[in-house]
């Protein structure tokens, strides 16, 4: 069943089309007797009148061709056809001189079936539509002027290559001009669309570039910094633990310089000592920042542990706790701990060293080096409470987070906090390379 949204529907222009061929063929079928009495060779030709019924004959076939038109747009060849077979039922029914006024209509199917439809879907159509007027043509020659048969199918096939050959030549050359123009704008169209598709990946890739530069930017701010963070962390290593024994001796020349020269001039020359440390430090990584010779030197470890103490107790109450498995298979204490791990472990005494000296001046520091676990060296050291008022400090607490990063730098377990005894306590688990950063976690807890 058709429903009415799928039947073909007949647009305005379809209706203007049929109604001018109707008009057209109705006033010249009106007109032709008065166009005729002016012609001297037209004179004699009889025309029917209105009064005729084979005048309303061809009225009627004429206007339902023109009614036929009304479908020229949905249905092309079958309109074509349907116009020529009409001209050619209109001269059996009622032969007139006036018949030729059919092949208007026909003329108007060929112009919309080929601007309508490639020209190979029209070839039956068209023939069929030839075929119609050529006999048209050829009945009326043998009926209404007695010309032999040869004659008739002359005119017959002269009619026809006149009614749709000339319509079908000028709609082609039409269209291939259309055509032409469509071609040209679709090109048009397709060559904004490549430029517009070239400006679209011109954009990308600046855009990728973009991401790229920034990409590279974020990198090298991102190395700047860390390379900012691990200068600080060797700035404040050295000097926070120098210059806090500087400090401390310092305060202790300033009470004994009156009371006890000599003692106080041994602080002195140990002042002179640690500065002297402490430019040494600064030229190596002076040294290391402009790699140079001066960068020569060898990384501190456990090893070094005791000649930090050693140093410390010069102004200040330092001890040292060395805990070795039976039998002392290694040479010395944490040997098979990587070299970054042992340097972390060094400068975790040192800060810690320098934060017990520096917030509690007096009190007894332990430094503690366990060596006894097979996975891990634990590094302790412990202070008691100040025995003195600790002078007023600047500090942040950049060396608890200096400590940290390198703790965290190599897998290490870093805690620190208050004892019970109101002192205080770092303890720092360092794997030994063998178990590396991913071994099991093996922290201590420190007391509370």
């Amino acid at each position: 069943m058709v429903t009415a949204e799928a039947r073909p529907r007949v647009r305005r222009v379809d209706v203007l089309v049929a109604a001018a061929d109707a008009v057209a063929v109705i006033a010249l079928l009106l007109g032709a007797p008065a166009m005729a009495a002016g012609d001297p060779d037209s004179a004699q030709i009889q025309f029917a009148s209105p009064a005729d019924p084979s005048w309303w004959v061809v009225a009627a076939v004429l206007t339902a061709q023109a009614c036929v038109l009304l479908w020229a747009r949905n249905r092309p060849r079958t309109t074509l056809v349907a116009v020529a077979v009409l001209a050619a039922v209109l001269v059996l029914v009622a032969p007139s001189v006036l018949h030729g006024l059919s092949t208007l209509a026909v003329m108007v199917a060929v112009v919309l079936a080929v601007l309508r439809q490639p020209l190979a879907w029209l070839w039956p159509a068209l023939v069929t539509a030839a075929v119609g007027v050529g006999i048209e043509e050829a009945v009326w020659q043998l009926t209404g002027y007695g010309a032999t048969p040869v004659q008739a199918i002359t005119q017959g096939l002269g009619q026809a290559g006149a009614v749709i050959g000339l319509p079908l030549l000028v709609t082609l050359v039409v269209r291939s001009r259309l055509d032409v123009r469509v071609a040209r704008a679709r090109e048009r169209d397709a060559v904004v669309r490549e430029r517009d598709a070239v400006v679209r990946e011109q954009d990308a890739v600046l855009r990728e570039r973009d991401a790229v530069v920034r990409e590279q930017d974020a990198r090298v701010e991102a190395a700047v910094s860390r390379e900012r963070a691990a200068m600080a962390r060797e700035l404040h290593d050295i000097a926070a633990h120098h210059l806090s024994g500087i400090a401390l001796m310092a305060a202790v020349i300033d009470r004994q310089i009156d009371s006890d020269p000599e003692r106080a001039h041994a602080a002195v020359r140990q002042v002179r000592e640690q500065s002297t440390a402490v430019l040494d430090d600064l030229r190596r990584l002076v040294g290391l920042l402009r790699d140079d010779t001066l960068a020569e030197r060898s990384v501190e470890t456990l090893a070094a542990v005791p000649d930090l103490v050693a140093r410390a107790q010069r102004h200040g109450r330092v001890t040292l706790r060395v805990l070795r498995g039976e039998p002392e298979t290694s040479p010395s204490v944490g040997s098979d701990v990587g070299p970054l791990a042992q340097l972390a472990a060094y400068r975790t005494v040192q800060e810690a060293l320098a934060n017990a000296a520096l917030h509690a001046p007096g009190a007894a520091t332990t430094v503690e080096l366990d060596d006894r676990e097979h996975t891990h060296v634990t590094v302790v050291v412990r202070n008691g409470p100040a025995r003195e008022a600790a002078p007023r400090s600047s500090s942040g607490g950049h060396g608890l987070v200096g400590m940290r990063e390198r703790a965290d730098l190599v897998g290490a377990d870093l805690r620190y906090g208050p004892t019970e005894d109101g002192g205080w306590e770092v303890r720092l688990v360092v794997p030994r390379a063998a178990s590396g950063p991913d071994a099991p976690a093996v922290g201590a807890e420190v007391p509370s």
